[in-house]
């Protein structure tokens, strides 16, 4: 009994002072200000208590590109297919007995193929690429407005695989060059398209993934390209599209995807718009790129010839044998002068100098930079 009275009052002493406590609440006043996000530290971060920003809004860069990119179908005629085979048999003397498919020369049958283009000037200029145009004589061009024209070549470059063609037009929409040096890693980009009929105008982005990628995806080419690795979508037809930035400027025309499928996996690569241009200036100054020789033989330069003749440019390539008939020799070049530069390319290399004039035409005026026992030069040749 005394156990249980104890428990009793335990009981009643307990309710006594919460309803004391609930008394003492009521005479107070609940305040409900909501207090201001504290930012949260995650590990050594302070995590900011503004809202997520939204993702980057594309639509500034996509209306100012589309209506530039183009799209292309390219055929060969009867013509050109019998003109091509003419070429075959002046090459080889077995031609007319094995023929095309021996000599892989694809069939007899004319060749027809679509890809992508971008307008470059209002009146009429179109990039694409080399693979797109390049076998063709019929090329036609639709505008994103549907608009169609005929297009005449102006000129392919093998080498880069790029090509300009002309649609006759004033006032046509077209896309600003970017600088493609300035391009990093991460940066937000567009691959635009246009590669069917039924798939006009296609907008993908992506990020730089990578820069200078070397790969040998061009037919005839001297990795004289450096991609730009982007992972924006890009499929059969979309060849010769553009990559712009996100003000719409044109970063690199899109060349070729890394696939093991034929479709596309991931990786996508676009020719840089600083080459693009210069490549596109040529062809329209001078027609077909077909690539020159200066006919000269000898070294890199480097510490150890610097000592042995003494020369007077620590970088450059070191002529110890001319072609007494080559472009050089008749830019007036000696033995023992050092090239420095070809254009406003300098050259530290062999490969620089190869690089700097497989991009030249035929009868191009060019300056070739030389240092002569210390003394700086500039020579000039027209290319033959």
């Amino acid at each position: 009994m005394k156990q249980y009275l104890t428990t009793l009052l335990s009981g009643i002493a307990g309710g006594l002072l919460v309803l004391a406590g609930l008394s003492w609440l009521q005479g107070k006043e609940v305040r409900t200000e909501q207090q201001p996000l504290q930012a949260v530290t995650v590990g050594h971060q302070a995590a900011a208590s503004s809202p997520i920003k939204s993702p980057m809004d594309f639509r500034k860069a996509a209306k100012a590109s589309t209506s530039a990119v183009v799209q292309i179908y390219a055929a060969e005629t009867q013509e050109q297919v019998k003109r091509r085979h003419q070429e075959r048999r002046r090459r080889s003397s077995f031609y007319d007995l094995f023929g095309d498919e021996f000599f892989g020369y694809g069939s007899s049958r004319p060749k027809n193929g679509s890809g992508s283009g971008v307008i470059i000037s209002a009146d009429g200029y179109i990039v694409t690429n080399n693979h797109v145009v390049g076998f063709a004589d019929n090329i036609n061009v639709t505008l994103e407005d549907g608009k169609k024209y005929k297009a005449t070549k102006i000129g392919t470059d093998p080498i880069t695989d790029l090509a300009v063609i002309k649609i006759e037009g004033q006032g046509l929409p077209s896309i600003s060059y970017g600088n493609s040096d300035q391009v990093e890693v991460g940066e937000w980009v567009l691959a635009v398209g246009n590669p069917f009929s039924y798939l006009t105008s296609t907008v993908t982005a992506g990020i730089v993934s990578a820069k200078g990628r070397d790969l040998d995806v061009i037919e005839d080419g001297q990795g004289l390209v450096e991609f730009i690795q982007t992972d924006a979508a890009v499929n059969p037809g979309n060849s010769g599209g553009a990559l712009v930035n996100t003000e719409g400027e044109l970063l690199g025309i899109n060349t070729a995807i890394a696939t093991p499928t034929g479709v596309y996996a991931g990786y996508s690569f676009a020719i840089p718009s600083n080459l693009v241009g210069s490549i596109v200036a040529s062809i329209i100054e001078n027609g077909d790129i077909r690539g020159n020789k200066l006919g000269v033989e000898g070294y890199d330069v480097d510490r150890g010839l610097v000592e042995e003749y003494s020369l007077g440019s620590d970088f450059g390539f070191l002529v110890i044998t001319l072609d007494p008939s080559g472009n050089a020799a008749k830019a007036g070049l000696k033995d023992g002068d050092v090239i420095t530069g070809i254009e406003d390319k300098k050259v530290y290399h062999f490969d620089d100098l190869q690089d700097a004039m497989a991009i030249t035409s035929k009868g191009q005026n060019i300056k070739i930079h030389v240092d002569r026992n210390g003394k700086r030069l500039t020579k000039r040749v027209v290319l033959q």
